[in-house]
């Protein structure tokens, strides 16, 4: 059930019987020269959709910008600064508190929102008025990743290219493939320009690769997208299931020892 197709007494029946709700959220941001900067909110809206139509729970409208600012040298990424990210989404999230919903899946595609997400869901369930956990659509499927991308990478890769293709192809500029692998960091696993002696030398994007983006994009295919989608998308359903059984009072934080 898609939120913002539904009128409010519709809506007075679903929170009268349920209280769990998915809220996708990715970010706008540059890609590379081969994806679309929506690529991570379409990525987590089409997974959220999925499993609200197989489920019946509810799905919000999905939050587009996140925490990017990592990519700011590329045209057109747009971000949030940090706080004000957490703040509006913990802000949304007690606003579904007040309509009945006492848990809540962040349906995530963007690896920048994943600590600000986790800092959300402390806070309301500090407070005891909500559960919310963050959900990353590839970490819930990694042995499959691994499995289908010799080169892999967490931005821009095989596997957010594979999954566009699957989503929505017509965004997808195929004819680019070579340029991205080329002018980025097909081998990321070996790449050593991303630590120091153990530290973490770089801050944004550009620091380590012109065209934006990490992995082999040529060995991704429609194919591969729809196994990704399909397997992510089962285990978002298996967790909106489990999250809905648990009694409320397990999920809160636990007395003091």
């Amino acid at each position: 059930m898609y939120l913002g197709d539904r009128t409010w007494p519709e809506l007075g029946e679903y929170f009268a019987e349920e209280s769990l709700a998915l809220v996708p959220l990715g970010s706008t941001e540059q890609h590379g020269p081969h994806l679309p900067e929506s690529t991570d909110h379409r990525i987590a809206e089409a997974l959220a959709r999925e499993a609200a139509d197989r489920t019946g729970y509810l799905c919000t409208p999905t939050i587009n910008v996140g925490v990017s600012p990592h990519h700011r040298q590329f045209n057109g990424t747009m971000w949030v600064d940090a706080p004000v990210f957490r703040d509006y989404v913990e802000s949304l999230t007690r606003n579904l508190t007040y309509h009945g919903i006492d848990r809540v899946v962040f349906v995530n595609a963007h690896g920048g929102n994943v600590q600000h997400l986790r800092e959300v869901g402390r806070r309301v369930r500090d407070d005891e008025v909500a559960y919310a956990v963050e959900w990353m659509w590839d970490e819930s499927i990694p042995d499959l990743v691994d499995d289908l991308f010799e080169y892999n990478g967490p931005h821009g890769g095989p596997k957010e290219t594979a999954m566009m293709l699957h989503i929505d192809d017509q965004l997808v500029r195929e004819d680019q493939f070579e340029r991205a692998r080329d002018e980025g960091i097909r081998d990321v696993a070996n790449f050593e320009g991303l630590r120091k002696h153990g530290a973490r030398t770089f801050y944004d994007a550009i620091d380590n690769t012109e065209s934006g983006v990490l992995g082999d994009q040529t060995d991704a295919t429609r194919e591969k997208g729809e196994q990704l989608f399909e397997a992510a998308s089962d285990q978002l359903v298996k967790l909106a299931e489990w999250l809905d059984d648990q009694p409320f009072e397990d999920l809160m934080p636990r007395d003091h020892v």
